[in-house]
């Protein structure tokens, strides 16, 4: 006679998961309310559900799998509806080397789910276990609307044949369409997305996402659905459904995936229609703290010794999508206290600040960058954050504020600190009261960050070394650094999220010396690098040695 698996409470006790004080707990608490001892547990805080599931299927010989470490194939999920998937709690993950569908079960004891799951999939099943928020998580992305197949719309037409307008908006409302746009934003911000590309091409619509800076394609539609999904995107929107010959822009606000979203939309009119990209407004990046922003505490001493003074200029400088903003925002969070008067000029306002009187740019009403500025400079200002130096003026303007006593934010596109200086007096801007103004210069990017459940610890050889640009002599060993490897929870990348890299110039009084003669930008540069600017490069190659990234990496990124 096989002997009797051991109690839930042994198990637990033996491997350490539970005191005996939070056991105890757990068994009066299951003994006055009723239910099952984990349940009290998890309710009590003394343990979380995956232990317990993992910890239950080991007792029942039975596999446990992180879902959200599993990277699901969508048409294996398919193979059981929605229905049955949800009335089981089940999904279907992956075919193993045998044949067998993989299932993630909350309840493998249930054999009614299992055979109702062969029976549709009509393939034998081998069951695993997994906590039940992630089934239903995974069953949220890859199941919820499916069977309403916006391939089967009836429609077909030309985005340029205006006569079909009429045929677009008795479309454009229908399940299939409001589910697919639906969705498709849930799934964007599911995986981390902050921009989704619909774009029209000759014989069908790719629709792709980027995630941590990089393009994914994630699938291709019918192209006579096209016109039917912009137009659905043009209403939310707000936008001219019966305009397809110029650029538009608008804005959706809504509930996706249970999430409430903001997007900025925007049309561009391509030879094959209309072209859609939507950017994700993440309101968690304006909350974000300074120190998060992965600042090297040399670089966040000089950052934090120019934006605590009382006046002066600081100019954050990068490409678009470098994460600009996020760095302003999250320095104007420091200094936003009740004695403080701040106002914002931006173009557009995507990010509403508590506190913080923040003026949308609106050139058709004559409400430009030296406008609005001037009408601030009246409003008794303490700080002034100018969300870009687009032009000699708006420039000029500023940094006289910064000269008369105002603390002055604002962002320049230049492909490092130095280069701002260069870049302001080629706007015309005279040397001396851009030496006198500017405070401070901080260059950003942004690099991916590496899976920290899949990178691999490596050995790189000197050349590889050397050519990243470590000072291989000075070495006293090779470092371990970390490549990427790629698993479900990075979805195959092995990177998830981004840091950013930063290089801060402090304007000392020999670099105003310098942009007042006019130097060059490489002697400034220089001059920089000796009073103990780190570069970007180097401070990318700091975040290497600290296993936050990969040598392949910085290289994409900084030149």
């Amino acid at each position: 006679m096989p002997n009797a698996p051991q109690p839930l409470a042994d198990v637990l006790l033996q491997e350490a998961l539970v005191s005996q004080h939070d056991l105890d707990r757990a068994l009066a608490r299951q003994a006055e309310e009723g239910g099952n001892l984990g349940r009290a547990l998890i309710d009590l805080g003394a343990l979380d559900e995956q232990t317990l599931v993992a910890t239950l299927a080991r007792r029942m010989g039975m596999d446990f799998v992180d879902l959200s470490d599993q990277l699901i194939d969508p048409a294996v999920a398919s193979l059981v509806p929605e229905r049955v998937a949800r009335r089981h709690w089940a999904i279907p993950v992956r075919i193993d080397d045998d044949g067998y569908l993989v299932v993630a079960m909350s309840d493998p004891s249930n054999v009614v789910a299992l055979d109702d799951v062969r029976t549709v999939a009509q393939r034998e099943v081998r069951a695993v276990v997994a906590t039940r928020g992630d089934v239903e998580e995974a069953i949220e992305r890859f199941l919820t609307g499916e069977g309403n197949d916006i391939d089967r719309l009836d429609v077909d037409v030309d985005d340029d044949d205006h006569e079909d307008l009429e045929q677009i908006e008795e479309v454009v409302d229908e399940a299939p369409v409001v589910k697919f746009v639906n969705q498709l934003i849930a799934r964007a911000v599911q995986d981390r997305a902050s921009d989704i590309h619909l774009e029209p091409q000759e014989r069908a619509t790719r629709v792709r996402t980027r995630v941590d800076g990089v393009l994914h394609e994630i699938m291709t539609q019918p192209r006579k659905t096209h016109a039917a999904i912009v137009s659905r995107l043009k209403i939310m929107g707000e936008l001219d459904i019966a305009e397809k010959r110029i650029p538009q822009d608008g804005r959706i606000k809504g509930r996706f995936g249970g999430k409430h979203i903001d997007l900025r939309v925007s049309t561009l009119p391509t030879v094959h229609g209309e072209k859609v990209v939507m950017r994700i407004l993440d309101k968690s990046s304006v909350l974000m703290d300074l120190g998060d922003l992965g600042f090297l505490t040399d670089n966040f001493e000089r950052y934090q010794a120019s934006f605590t003074k009382p006046y002066g200029m600081i100019l954050v400088t990068g490409p678009t999508g470098s994460g600009k903003s996020t760095t302003l925002y999250a320095t104007l969070n420091v200094l936003n206290k009740p004695a403080v008067n701040i106002v914002t000029t931006e173009d557009p306002v995507e990010y509403q600040l508590p506190g913080i009187s923040q003026v949308q740019i609106n050139p058709k009403a004559n409400l430009t960058f030296p406008a609005a500025l001037r009408s601030i400079l009246r409003q008794d200002p303490d700080i002034v954050l100018v969300g870009e130096m687009r032009d000699r003026e708006t420039a000029a303007i500023g940094m006289e504020a910064a000269l008369t006593g105002h603390l002055v934010l604002s962002t320049l596109h230049t492909n490092d600190a130095p280069s701002a200086v260069t870049r302001l007096t080629e706007m015309g801007i005279d040397p001396f009261l851009v030496s006198a103004s500017v405070d401070c210069v901080l260059a950003q990017r942004l690099l991916r960050q590496v899976c920290p459940k899949c990178r691999e610890p490596e050995l790189p050889s000197g050349e590889e070394l050397r050519t990243a640009g470590f000072n291989v002599e000075e070495m006293e060993s090779i470092p371990t650094v970390y490549r990427a490897v790629g698993c479900g929870h990075c979805s195959q990348t092995g990177y998830r999220g981004r840091l950013a890299v930063h290089e801060v110039m402090s304007v000392t009084e020999e670099v105003q010396r310098l942009i007042v003669e006019r130097a060059p930008t490489e002697d400034i540069r220089k001059f920089a690098v000796a009073q103990g600017m780190a570069p970007l490069r180097a401070d990318g190659l700091a975040k290497v040695l600290h296993g936050e990234t990969t040598l392949e990496e910085v290289s994409r990124v900084v030149v």
